[in-house]
């Protein structure tokens, strides 16, 4: 289909991280943009402020007039049930319909196409890499899974010739992009609803990865069992950061590039993998063309995704960071990066599972991962596309955790939990809707405060 003859852009399920950047974008290349979500939130609230047309409820008749066949395209996330009345409307009446999944691999066939993929990091490695393009002065648009600080917006630039996408492996939706050049920064275990097993989720990054044939554009981690060149810390590869160092709370480091070596980067984000996910959108933009002292200047400046080891509050006595993580691997990073820059202080998780089969299939993993910290509060599963599955509650992922300073929460109790502790360092960790309940944390804890 041809982007260009559609007039209409309608979304089910407009309020999605993705999809609301996708109705950014088209509403940028003067669409118009209407949709549908179930509930309210922050991402909904902007979007509303910008001028789309959006209701909460499911109901055919919210469906705008003029948004007729011939020049209408609907946007469904695979999170909207089959049963769905303003879905089989539709379908009904052979409107042109498709995932966003879909509707990104015709944008990216018509444009140079950066793809980030992996179980974890996407969706900083791709935010990284659109802010050093755009700063670079490229055409680009970035497509983001998150909310970049420096922008506000999980959308970079208005470009029509360069795109940056995150390849998400849900649903096996990355084999609809078209890269140019791409890396994939993990392939862990997930989505096993999906996949089956690690080795069919394996199967599917390798078919992604074949998509660039030419794997001088192809860029994996050091150790990663996929053809293409490597990144790596302290390790020999084709792109190394060495001579580590952390100065001013930042981290500074040198980098051996295949024709260079770039002395002093400076880069905010905490953590080691941070670090790696610098590294790669680095040699993503070197391998492009971007400048050296664009790409230097960009690291320098980038001040992080929202939920991702987010500070909330950063003061002498309290800390209070927000984070994303939801896998056992990703949660080791959050300890890892609290521990090297908060050594010996008192750390409190609040950690909200996200799906049933996730918890199900990692709860060894999870109860291992957050036995680490020094307390831990614990919220009930938060079910996203899921219906509850026996045996498989927040209560049983408590029993396997070692550390005994551990406590089950409902959410309407959780800030009287939260202030009865005497932890220096709070993190909130969770995908669900454990982001919402962010403000007021921070609200009653600088109450606390003063």
């Amino acid at each position: 289909m041809n982007l260009n003859q559609i007039h209409n852009v309608y979304f089910i399920g407009i309020g999605g991280i993705g999809m609301s950047a996708l109705a950014r974008y088209f509403q940028n290349i003067g669409k118009n943009v209407s949709g549908y979500d179930k509930t309210p939130t922050m991402l909904t609230d902007e979007l509303l402020t910008g001028g789309m047309n959006i209701h909460f409820e499911d109901n055919i008749s919210e469906i705008p007039t003029d948004y007729y066949i011939e020049n209408t395209l609907v946007i469904v996330t695979p999170a909207v049930p089959v049963s769905h009345s303003e879905w089989n409307y539709f379908v009904e009446r052979d409107f042109t319909i498709k995932k966003r999944a879909e509707v990104l691999g015709l944008i990216t066939k018509d444009t140079f196409c950066f793809a980030v993929a992996g179980t974890h990091g996407k969706t900083t490695t791709s935010s990284i890499l659109g802010h050093i393009l755009y700063e670079s002065g490229e055409d680009v648009t970035a497509f983001l899974g998150g909310i970049v600080e420096n922008y506000n917006s999980n959308l970079i630039g208005s470009g029509k010739t360069i795109t940056v996408v995150e390849a998400d492996e849900f649903d096996r939706s990355f084999l609809h992009l078209h890269p140019n050049i791409a890396c994939v920064t993990s392939m862990d275990a997930d989505h096993l609803d999906i996949y089956g097993d690690k080795n069919a989720i394996e199967e599917s990054f390798r078919e992604f990865a074949d998509k660039v044939q030419d794997k001088t554009k192809m860029f994996v981690p050091k150790g990663l069992d996929l053809d293409g060149l490597t990144i790596a810390i302290n390790d020999d590869a084709t792109f190394k950061a060495f001579n580590i160092r952390i100065e001013n709370s930042s981290y500074v480091f040198d980098v051996q590039t295949p024709s260079e070596t770039i002395k002093n980067i400076s880069f905010g984000l905490p953590g080691h993998h941070n670090l790696m996910n610098a590294l790669m959108a680095l040699a993503m933009a070197k391998t492009f063309g971007s400048p050296t002292e664009s790409i230097a200047k960009a690291l320098a400046s980038f001040k992080g995704v929202q939920r991702r080891f987010s500070y909330q509050i950063k003061s002498k006595n309290l800390v209070y960071i927000d984070d994303y993580a939801h896998h056992p691997t990703e949660i080791n990073a959050v300890h890892q990066a609290v521990r090297e820059l908060y050594p010996n202080q008192k750390v409190l998780a609040i950690f909200q599972p996200h799906l049933f089969s996730r918890t199900r299939d990692f709860a060894d993993d999870f109860a291992k991962s957050l036995s680490q910290f020094d307390e831990i509060l614990l919220l009930d599963i938060y079910p996203a596309r899921e219906l509850p599955m026996e045996g498989i509650t927040s209560s049983w992922l408590l029993s396997k955790m070692k550390n005994e300073n551990k406590k089950l929460v409902v959410k309407t109790n959780l800030i009287t939990s939260v202030l009865e502790s005497n932890a220096t360092i709070i993190i909130t960790i969770g995908a669900g809707d454990i982001g919402e309940l962010v403000p007021k944390i921070k609200k009653e804890l600088e109450n606390k405060i003063d």
